[in-house]
C-alpha cells in the first residue's frame, strides 16, 4: 500500500513533471493565465495520462518495440479526441479558452514521457496511479501559477474581482509574467528540496529511466546514503 501511495506522491513533489522533470512547460506558460483554464487543462491531461497509461501498460507485451512510439501516440490521440469532443459539447467556453493547446495534449512531453518510461514497463494499476500522480502534480502547478498570475495580473480569481483595476500588474498575464512565475515556482521547490537535503535534478541527467528515484541520476543513491 505504501508503494502505491509513493507512486502517486512522486508526481506531486519528488518527480513533479513541470518543476522537477521540466516537461510540459509550453502549455504551463500559456494556459496559466486564468485559473479556470489551468484547472481544465490539468484535468484533461490527468484523464489522458491515466487512461493512456492503463491501455499502454496492458498492451506492453504486444506492441512491437520498433513501432512503440507511433502506437503510444495513437492511443494518446484517441483519448485526447474523446476529451476534446466532451469539452466542446459541454464546456464550450473552456474549449475556446484552451484553444490549440487542448489537441496538443497528444504531443505533450509529460504524457508521452510517462508512456515510454513507466507505463510500458509496469503493471496496469501502477501505471494508472502514476498517471494520477503526474496529472495531479501538473494540475497543482498550473493552479498555483494561474492563481498568482490572475490575481496579480487581472485582479480576479475564477473571474471574481478581488483587487481594484488600478492596482493590478498587467504584465503578469503576459509572456514575461509567465516566465517570472515559472522561475519563482521552480526556485521555491528547489529551496524546499534543499531543506530536505536533496538537489534539483532534471530527467535528462538519467537517460536510462523515467525519474524512478532508483539510481544516482534520479536521487536514489543519494537517498540511500542519507538513510545510512
Amino acid at each position: 500500500m505504501l508503494n502505491k501511495l509513493r507512486i502517486i506522491g512522486n508526481g506531486l513533489v519528488n518527480e513533479n513533471p513541470v518543476l522537477r522533470l521540466v516537461l510540459g512547460t509550453c502549455p504551463t506558460l500559456a494556459i496559466s493565465v486564468t485559473v479556470s483554464g489551468a484547472v481544465g487543462m490539468g484535468l484533461a491531461a490527468t484523464f489522458v495520462l491515466i487512461c493512456s497509461g492503463m491501455v499502454i501498460s496492458s498492451l506492453r507485451n504486444v506492441i512491437p518495440d520498433k513501432v512503440r512510439i507511433p502506437c503510444f501516440i495513437t492511443v494518446i490521440a484517441g483519448f485526447v479526441t474523446v476529451v476534446m469532443m466532451v469539452v466542446e459539447a459541454f464546456l464550450p467556453a473552456l474549449y475556446d479558452s484552451l484553444g490549440i493547446y487542448l489537441p496538443l495534449i497528444v504531443v505533450n512531453c509529460i504524457i508521452l514521457g510517462r508512456a515510454e518510461m513507466f507505463a510500458s514497463k509496469n503493471p496496469v494499476l501502477d501505471s494508472a496511479l502514476d498517471g494520477l500522480g503526474m496529472g495531479l502534480g501538473f494540475t497543482a502547478v498550473l493552479f498555483l501559477m494561474a492563481s498568482f498570475r490572475e490575481i496579480v495580473g487581472a485582479g480576479t480569481w475564477f473571474g471574481i474581482r478581488l483587487i481594484p483595476e488600478g492596482y493590478q500588474i498587467g504584465i503578469m498575464t503576459m509572456t514575461p509574467g509567465g516566465f517570472f512565475t515559472f522561475g519563482m515556482a521552480m526556485a521555491a521547490l528547489t529551496a524546499v528540496m534543499a531543506r530536505r537535503g536533496r538537489k534539483l535534478r532534471l530527467q535528462a541527467e538519467c537517460g536510462s529511466c523515467g525519474g524512478c528515484a532508483g539510481c544516482p541520476g534520479c536521487g536514489g543513491a543519494e537517498d540511500k546514503e542519507e538513510e545510512k
